[in-house]
């Protein structure tokens, strides 16, 4: 994938999207939707495709997605979930601080801890804008200030619950949110 200046790019593993504004070498300087300039490497970056207008749509292309829509109002066979699928998470997101940066030379405590929750934050409104239900945190053990800190920033929450996550799976490192969406 080869980028431009103007280019719409989205940001792996993070709910940033933005504009390419200048490419040096490796490093992709980009303008968030937020009006912030960030630098990301290319493999960090993804291309997003410009979204056609309604003017982009003939009355051919109405009439197909109006028959797909109908299509699906049919009843049918409903695909039976396990048990084990319907309980899964639909995201993980792993706030251990060697997964958010390469390097924590120059950072002290509260830095790193400003960097987890400000994480956590970003993670649950993208979560509660795409509508999904169930987010896992992976914050590990340690003395539990992490821990503490994101049960603090989720109790200011009123459409979440949270609670300890799967210990077979997590062990006691994990806090499970549910947010409940609206119909």
């Amino acid at each position: 994938m080869e980028l431009q200046k103007g280019d719409r790019v989205s940001v792996l593993d993070e709910a940033i999207e933005g504009k390419v504004v200048a490419i040096t070498g490796d490093k992709i300087e980009i303008m968030t939707d937020d009006g912030f300039v960030m630098f990301y490497s290319k493999s960090d970056l993804v291309k997003i495709s410009p979204v056609k207008g309604v003017s982009g749509f003939g009355v051919a292309d109405f009439n197909q997605i109006l028959q797909e829509k109908e299509a699906s109002k049919k009843p049918g066979k409903t695909k039976k979930v396990s048990k084990k699928e319907r309980y899964t998470p639909a995201m993980e997101v792993d706030l251990h601080i060697h997964q958010l940066v390469q390097s924590t030379k120059g950072m002290d405590n509260y830095d790193m801890l400003s960097l987890q929750l400000d994480t956590a934050k970003r993670q649950i409104d993208f979560a509660i804008q795409k509508r999904i239900q169930k987010i896992v945190f992976i914050h590990g053990i340690g003395e539990g200030v992490l821990r503490t800190e994101l049960e603090t920033l989720l109790s200011r929450y009123d459409n979440l619950k949270f609670y300890d996550a799967d210990y077979q799976k997590y062990g006691l490192g994990a806090t499970e949110v549910y947010i409940f969406q609206n119909p």
